[in-house]
């Protein structure tokens, strides 16, 4: 009796081992390619996607390749500042883009339609308030409705690629209502497109 049941005892300590084996296996491959390893490989941090010429807006993976059907991006750190390319800015909590910052992002894309030789990096960012995750999910919503309303305009959207840098890049650093202003915001660079 005593045989059967460390026998038994044994059966359920392997089950147990093959079992913790397999969850660990598939949590390492659910992770690959996702937001957190996204720009492992530009030295930035945030939360990138980008979209396809089918206008899919997914999240990024390696930029050794294409990852599930989906176009690689350029690296963050090629973009760079334009002066014709002005910021908008949301109210807290929001990602709906205001009357006054429209107009920005029309004069924006009339840009964007005049230069099709440049790729347009757009990076969302949150003030402090929140919780870092949420951030990061607020200034991705902000980077894809900058994103949508200049598809809308007609930019091409295999163009542009977003990042969320959530609350980690603040213009202002102060704990005051009109410094969480500036940085509630929708930020654009360019990178000459390689031919």
């Amino acid at each position: 009796m005593a045989g059967l049941r460390s026998m038994v005892l044994v059966a359920m300590l392997v089950i147990m081992v093959v079992v913790l084996a397999g969850c660990a296996s598939s949590t390492s491959k659910e992770g690959e390619g996702s937001s957190s390893d996204t720009l492992a490989n530009s030295g930035s941090s945030g939360s990138a996607s980008s979209v396809d010429g089918s206008g899919k807006v997914g999240a990024r993976g390696r930029s050794s390749g294409a990852v599930s059907g989906v176009v690689s991006r350029p690296a963050v750190k090629d973009f760079a500042e334009n002066v014709a390319l002005q910021d908008i800015h949301f109210d807290f909590d929001r990602y709906e883009i205001r009357p006054d910052d429209a107009r920005i992002l029309d004069a924006n894309a009339e840009w964007l339609k005049t230069h099709p030789e440049y790729l347009l990096l757009v990076e969302g960012h949150a003030d402090e308030r929140g919780t870092s995750e949420y951030n990061l999910a607020l200034g991705d919503r902000r980077a894809r409705a900058s994103l949508n309303y200049l598809v809308a305009q007609g930019v091409k959207a295999n163009r542009i690629t977003t990042i969320s840098y959530g609350e980690m890049r603040p213009l202002c650093r102060e704990s005051s209502e009109s410094c969480w202003a500036e940085n509630r915001r929708s930020h654009f660079a360019v990178q000459r497109q390689r031919q």
